[in-house]
């Protein structure tokens, strides 16, 4: 027995050391962990149970028969953040580069199965140069497993992606499939072809971080929600991004009070809006005042910049957090915040999350582009969300509520279950100087004073439309409040709210309009 022990000891020790101290070097010299290292800074401390340890590859082409390592280049098993269960595999980059083949898929699928049949969240930690040449179909076949396993738990259990190194190739649409995204600033890329490849069919020339790096994605594609400075950061992101998440679309998410009363006020908001319409302030102001502790994680914070969405509790409660930002772009709907907006709300309404909505917006962006970009279909999407969504939905109205996008940003017209509105708020079709100009184009012509004539108008039309009052007396807004106030009502409405019942009429599914 004694000799059986030592022999399994032995093994177990092999396993741990991947591709050898050699690679394991040549990994840390480039700022990057090792797959265990950053399992270790993922979960609890001492709670991982790995899984497949022993499993190794069974191609024997091109030599490969001899070159064996225990593990097959991925890290896979289940643990804790936070005393909550989770699965997680890690790629392995010093064991063949990370690549993948049929065993090393099989192993991240079997994990995929199990976190599906338990009902918890999944977290890959991807470190990979791609498909392993040698195995061929065999390897594209077990991308496709994993594909699979992942449209498969979309909806069912939270899916978060770690690019933390090369995801190439077929690679990458494993984690575009998933919920969320997050990347290493300078030591990951994400790619569907290569800068070599690239410059033998476009003749372009451009590196890989240019072409595909965290800054790219995060900012220009919208490919990464998240990105940190280091692997360690990353990993920290993660642990706090899964604090608001519930483990499957069956449960709510967790709460957690902080001690910040859910009716303080805050009187700094009284004094927030511009009398100005057209100055901007920052609605991050407003989301850190109501917030608990203030603290707010921002989803795609480089992206689509006019709107702003993210993550926070309120009185203990996570919450979805859909917001104009006047401070870009005056707050204004385009098709990337369409895209950004709709692919969040989606997500909380899998989930379970609340959505709280602050709205300021002049409407959806003109132009060229826009139109020939298709905002038509895109900006549908973010309107088929929130008619979709049947978690507890509230709209506060800050300051504009505007054309189409009035009704777009959860109104009471697409199933809103509370709408408040601050003084400050306009519901309009349209702004006051555009729309004297339509209705009043022949009067104003006309006048002695033309000019004179459109002011006086203006200034009419700001008296009865500039304010909530009139979308009030018809009962779509809910309640005129003080701006401080918010946080109280919202508190309120939430815990109200918590046993909402809403469905939508049995189908296999939407059509989305994609």
């Amino acid at each position: 027995m004694t000799s059986k022990l030592d022999r399994m000891k032995q093994l177990r020790e092999q396993t741990l050391i991947g591709g050898g101290a050699e690679r394991i070097a040549a990994q840390h010299k480039q700022g990057k962990l090792t797959a265990r290292e950053r399992i270790d800074l993922l979960l609890d401390e001492g709670s991982f149970v790995e899984l497949d340890r022993y499993v190794e590859h069974q191609c024997d082409k091109f030599g490969m028969g001899s070159k064996k390592v225990p593990g097959d280049g991925v890290v896979t098993g289940h643990g804790t953040i936070d005393g909550r269960p989770l699965f997680v595999f890690s790629q392995d980059f010093t064991v063949w580069g990370g690549s993948l083949g049929a065993a090393h898929a099989q192993k991240i699928c079997k994990v995929m199965d199990q976190a599906l049949k338990v009902g918890v969240p999944v977290i890959g930690l991807n470190d990979s140069g791609g498909a392993r040449i040698q195995e061929g179909v065999e390897a594209l076949g077990g991308y496709a497993d994993i594909f699979l396993r992942n449209t498969l738990a979309s909806g069912v259990v939270p899916q978060i992606s770690a690019i933390m190194g090369p995801c190439a190739g077929g690679a990458v649409y494993s984690p575009a499939i998933t919920d969320f995204v997050a990347m290493v600033e300078g030591t990951s890329y994400m790619f569907v072809t290569g800068p070599n490849v690239v410059k033998t069919v476009t003749h372009e020339q451009v590196t890989s971080e240019d072409l595909g790096g965290a800054s790219v994605h995060a900012s220009k594609s919208g490919v990464a929600h998240f990105t940190a400075p280091t692997d360690a950061e990353a990993l920290a992101l993660l642990r706090r991004l899964f604090s608001f998440l519930p483990q499957n679309n069956r449960e709510e998410p967790p709460r957690r009070t902080n001690g910040d009363e859910p009716d303080r006020e805050a009187p700094e908001l009284d004094t927030l809006v511009p009398e100005n319409p057209n100055k901007p302030y920052d609605m991050h102001q407003v989301i850190r005042a109501i917030v608990d502790g203030g603290d707010f994680l921002e989803v795609h914070d480089k992206y689509a910049k006019n709107l702003i969405v993210g993550f926070a509790r309120l009185d203990g409660r996570s919450i979805g957090i859909v917001a104009n930002q006047p401070a870009h772009l005056a707050g204004v709907l385009d098709i990337d915040a369409s895209l950004k907006g709709a692919r969040f709300v989606r997500f909380c309404d899998c989930f379970n999350i609340p959505l709280v909505v602050f709205e300021d917006v002049p409407g959806f962006l003109p132009g060229v582009a826009q139109e020939h970009g298709g905002i038509i279909k895109h900006g549908a999407k973010l309107l088929y969300a929130f008619c979709e969504a049947t978690v507890p939905k509230i709209t506060v109205i800050t300051r504009k509520a505007y054309g189409g996008a009035y009704d777009v940003m959860n109104s009471k017209h697409v199933r809103g279950d509370l709408n408040l509105a601050w003084p400050t708020a306009e519901c309009a079709v349209m702004g006051a100087a555009g729309a004297v100009e339509i209705i009043f184009n022949r009067q104003i012509q006309a006048a002695a004073d033309p000019k004179a004539e459109k002011d006086k108008l203006t200034a009419e039309y700001l008296e009865r439309f500039a304010n909530p009052y009139e979308a009030a007396r018809r009962g779509f807004i809910d309640d005129v409040i003080e701006p401080r106030a918010t946080r109280g009502r919202l508190a309120k409405a939430l815990a109200l709210l918590k046993t909402k019942r809403d469905d939508n009429p049995p189908r296999k599914h939407g059509n989305l309009p994609l």
